[in-house]
């Protein structure tokens, strides 16, 4: 119950944000394509792996904020999936948070069923090793954008963005937690 709880308000937080940029840019993100959020992605991930490798921050802008941008921007990557990409921006603010509500109570399933099978087995987890789990997820989502979307044993991209998107909200919850 308190991992349901923490992942809901966490993403509570996300939603906001998103909403928030959206009456800032409204849905000019509609235009990236998948492998432009998937970048977007890694260099949010990167940097914070490079803060926890160098313990000092140069720029005034928290981890946590990263994992936000993370969630969303996986939230993003998994409709423009869904959708593709638009050659403008084509939803309208209300259409778009349907969207990202969709795909971030899939991931919440998702996490409730792994969570289930795993028995909250991330809680014992430290926080780089998440980040680093997410940087091997989006090299994943890089190479089968390469194969041109193609694989043969393995998750497609959209799996490995869900995944991106519940390791960030563990992230977060573990911040939280400290």
């Amino acid at each position: 119950m308190q991992t349901s709880e923490q992942y809901q308000r966490v993403i509570a937080q996300c939603r906001e944000l998103f909403i928030a940029k959206m009456g800032d840019y409204g849905p000019s993100w509609r235009i990236l394509r998948t492998p432009s959020l998937t970048d977007q992605l890694y260099i949010k991930a990167n940097r914070v792996r490079s803060i926890q490798q160098k313990q000092v921050m140069k720029v005034n802008e928290g981890i946590e904020g990263e994992f936000v941008g993370m969630v969303n921007y996986a939230a993003m990557a998994i409709i423009q999936l869904r959708l593709g990409f638009a050659e403008k921006p084509d939803l309208n603010k209300e259409e778009a948070l349907l969207h990202y509500n969709q795909v971030v109570g899939e991931a919440f399933d998702l996490m409730q069923n792994k969570n289930h099978d795993y028995d909250e087995a991330w809680r014992q987890m430290r926080v780089s090793s998440l980040t680093d789990i997410i940087l091997v997820k989006l090299l994943r989502i890089k190479q089968i954008e390469d194969n041109m979307g193609n694989t043969t044993v393995s998750e497609g991209m959209d799996a490995n963005f869900f995944d991106i998107i519940n390791y960030a909200v563990f992230a977060l919850i573990l911040l939280s937690e400290d």
